[in-house]
């Protein structure tokens, strides 16, 4: 049971560097000076199923860490 939950943490751990990558830069840079970056600012449903599979994967990472770090699992 220890090493299937320590699988699934690296392979958690390795999707959400690859999906924390995947994410569009947010940052407004100068045309946040006048309000501009708001036009465009449209969230695309690709972007929300993104947003989305990154905060189950983030979950299931630290469900793994709590198990391990406080010995739940031996």
């Amino acid at each position: 049971m220890l090493t299937l939950v320590w699988t699934i943490q690296i392979i958690t751990a390795l999707l959400l560097i690859v999906l924390i990558l995947m994410h569009s830069p947010k940052g407004d840079g100068i045309a946040g000076i006048g309000n501009a970056a708001q036009m465009f600012s449209s969230q695309k449903s690709a972007e929300k199923g993104l947003n989305k599979l990154t905060a189950i994967i983030a979950i299931i990472f630290t469900v793994c860490v709590f198990l391990l770090g406080f010995g739940i699992i031996k």
